[in-house]
């Protein structure tokens, strides 16, 4: 098999895999009593009333945190405007520049996913936190979506040397050194977007959790 066909295998293998995973994590519902429906998390009456009594009091949480967390706390939350700029920053990046490229839009509610707050076994500083982190690793993974597919168009050339992660678009990038190539298809490669074209675009709501 050549190098190509087989190094688009095993992607296409690692897909499957992040397949299984979601169906996976879906066999959940059952186990823990709930339902997703559209954008909606529904527990049950007896679920709820069980997380209420796990919650964790709010004084308790604090006495159980050490002194070193709460002093580097503020660092953490100091972190969230830089996210914020990048967040918007990208929004107005891709709605003034894909366009003009024929790139499809990225559907930023399909990465940042805010729900967590709304289990009854958190306390309000549990609640807070999940948004937080739901909000910057959503962010994050919605840039790395977006980054990918302005590399497609920019540079779509894998890279020699061990990529740590790789996001969606590199499966389509040319073979590093592949001259010919990539001097013969950057033009087709670099517009390719039909996948993305092909799946129609999920309802744009806001995210919401009943617990």
């Amino acid at each position: 098999m050549h190098m190509t066909d087989k190094l688009d295998a095993l992607l296409s293998q690692m897909r499957d895999l992040e397949d299984e995973m979601v169906r996976e994590l879906q066999k959940k519902e059952r186990e823990f009593f709930y339902e997703v429906h559209g954008y909606k998390v529904h527990f049950t009456k007896d679920a709820r009333s069980q997380h209420r009594k796990l919650m964790k009091r709010i004084h308790l949480y604090i006495c159980d945190s050490t002194f070193l967390i709460w002093l580097t706390a503020p660092l953490m939350w100091i972190c969230l405007l830089p996210i914020i700029a990048l967040d918007l920053l990208a929004t107005l990046f891709q709605t003034v520049c894909f366009p003009i490229y024929r790139i499809p839009k990225v559907i930023r509610s399909e990465y940042v996913l805010i729900d967590r707050q709304h289990l009854a076994y958190l306390n309000a500083i549990e609640k807070l936190n999940c948004v937080y982190c739901s909000y910057a690793n959503g962010v994050f993974s919605y840039l790395v979506e977006l980054a990918g597919r302005t590399e497609q168009y920019w540079c779509p050339i894998k890279h020699a040397l061990r990529v740590k992660t790789l996001h969606s678009r590199y499966k389509y990038f040319f073979s590093y050194g592949d001259a010919e190539q990539y001097r013969k298809k950057i033009e087709i490669v670099r517009r390719d977007f039909d996948d993305l074209r092909e799946n129609q675009p999920r309802n744009e709501s806001t995210d919401t959790c009943e617990s």
